[in-house]
């Protein structure tokens, strides 16, 4: 997709980390915004910074695990613009844990979050972009754990996975329709974002579990500290856009472990887990 002034960008998340990012490097090829995040406070205040820099945007404070609530997003995307060509489906949330003590209320919180986050921006908004016979782009937002799995981040790693086979679905859908649509799926290695720090209200079930997860997010927010801007994560993802690109990575040396487990799955061998991706 040609991303040029005057197209309209829909994203999710978008008052911090890489929606953020997004917003911010929208906003200076003076696409038409429309930026939805459910901490309205973080939401109106880069909505301000942006259009007081001459942005033209609107912001809906924006709960993606409900689907009314991308419903409203899309009405109010429409009523202001008249279309949607960019749709990214961003916002996200981590917790970790062991599998099994995980409580089940928060599985079903990221899942509602990350995997049916997107869902939701899929159904609400895809029969009107496919209904303006326009080129376009859907953006979904996964991780390297959408490719390669971790131990204690079960539920991350499920749903951002879900989100990689969700999207690798739609691609086909939309290419047997002959859809003027474009897809991507971006996923991320370490961006410098809080997203270490959006499940610390969840509650523990045990000692065990609380030390332990304390030491995974530790070690999780100094890599994550030591990222790739969201600015520069950005960058990618818009040029990724440009190319029509269904792959988007921000960083590359994860391959050698994704080929290692497609061996053990070709091989049919027990996989081995190791680190996978550096912050350089």
């Amino acid at each position: 997709m040609n991303v040029f002034t005057g197209n309209v960008a829909v994203i999710t998340g978008a008052a911090s980390g890489i929606g953020l990012g997004l917003a911010e490097r929208c906003a200076s090829e003076n696409l038409r915004l429309v930026l939805a995040d459910r901490d309205n406070e973080a939401l109106l205040k880069i909505s301000k910074r942006l259009s007081d820099k001459g942005t033209d945007l609107i912001a809906v404070p924006t709960d993606v695990s409900n689907p009314n609530a991308l419903d409203t997003l899309a009405d109010a995307a429409y009523n202001a613009f008249g279309q949607v060509d960019l749709l990214v489906n961003n916002a996200g949330v981590l917790i970790s844990g062991l599998s099994w003590e995980r409580p089940i209320e928060d599985w079903q919180w990221i899942l509602n979050v990350n995997l049916m986050g997107v869902v939701h921006g899929l159904h609400s908004f895809v029969p009107r972009m496919l209904a303006q016979d326009t080129p376009g782009h859907i953006v979904n937002i996964a991780s390297l754990a959408g490719l390669l799995a971790s131990p204690m981040m079960g539920p991350y790693t499920v749903s951002k996975q879900a989100v990689v086979a969700l999207t690798e679905t739609l691609h086909y859908e939309l290419e047997s329709i002959n859809a003027k649509l474009k897809t991507s799926v971006v996923c991320p290695g370490p961006i410098a974002t809080n997203i270490v720090d959006s499940g610390k209200n969840r509650v523990a079930t045990s000692k065990i579990s609380q030390e332990a997860n304390a030491q995974l997010m530790a070690f999780l927010r100094s890599g994550i500290n030591e990222g790739m801007t969201p600015e520069q994560c950005a960058k990618i993802i818009l040029e990724g856009i440009r190319e029509e690109r269904f792959w988007i990575f921000t960083h590359e040396d994860f391959k050698d472990s994704y080929k290692t487990r497609a061996d053990s799955v070709l091989q049919s061998i027990n996989p081995v887990y190791r680190a996978y991706v550096s912050n350089e």
